[in-house]
């Protein structure tokens, strides 16, 4: 077994890096997820947004790779999550569902307000890799923990995507506004009353 653990800072508010996570695929730094399905999503008594979504993902493993393992084109994920406004926390836990009986990956990401860093929040992110009964077992975990640490840097850089995408919609939207009302505004002047 092998854990990989890290830090991240993003310079937004909770608020809007937790929508980002939301709408984080698909983005053009990790083509490889090609469709995420909500699979169930309740509040709770307490307020908090329970979802357990499925991830679609094509990886382009060597036809030679699939063959080996048994291994079809397309592979699956689970995700559980948890978003707490009150707490301000957000909570999501995915596993591997394809390859499962030869490796298991879990992940765990927790978005919170930074602590000291005003309008800023903190991402802390763990997976424990584990590769079940074949040799080499150490260097598959070392390879694939290697590979999460780089596809980590990616999902930062989506994530900065999807915050620059919602920000643009914000001022779309605003400048939308601010025209109607203007517009609005201009006809109500014009309107002649007898």
């Amino acid at each position: 077994m092998k854990i990989w653990s890290s830090e991240h800072v993003f310079h937004h508010p909770w608020e809007t890096v937790t929508q980002a996570a939301w709408r984080k695929y698909p983005n053009p730094m990790n083509p490889s997820v090609i469709g995420i399905d909500v699979l169930d999503r309740k509040v709770d008594e307490r307020g908090r947004l329970h979802s357990r979504r499925l991830l679609t993902t094509e990886w382009g493993f060597p036809g030679w790779v699939r063959s080996l393992v048994g291994l079809q084109p397309t592979c699956y994920g689970s995700e559980y999550s948890i978003v707490d406004p009150k707490e301000k926390t957000f909570t999501a836990k995915s596993a591997n569902i394809s390859l499962h009986s030869y490796v298991s990956i879990d992940e765990k990401l927790v978005y919170k307000p930074h602590p000291t860093i005003e309008n800023a929040t903190l991402l802390t992110q763990e997976a424990t890799v584990t590769v079940k009964g074949l040799g080499l077992a150490g260097q598959l975990e070392k390879m694939v923990t290697s590979t999460i640490s780089s596809n980590a840097n990616k999902g930062r850089e989506a994530m900065e995507w999807v915050i620059d995408t919602i920000n643009r919609e914000m001022t779309d939207l605003a400048s939308t506004a601010k025209k109607g009302i203007e517009d609005l505004t201009s006809g109500i002047e014009n309107i002649e009353f007898d």
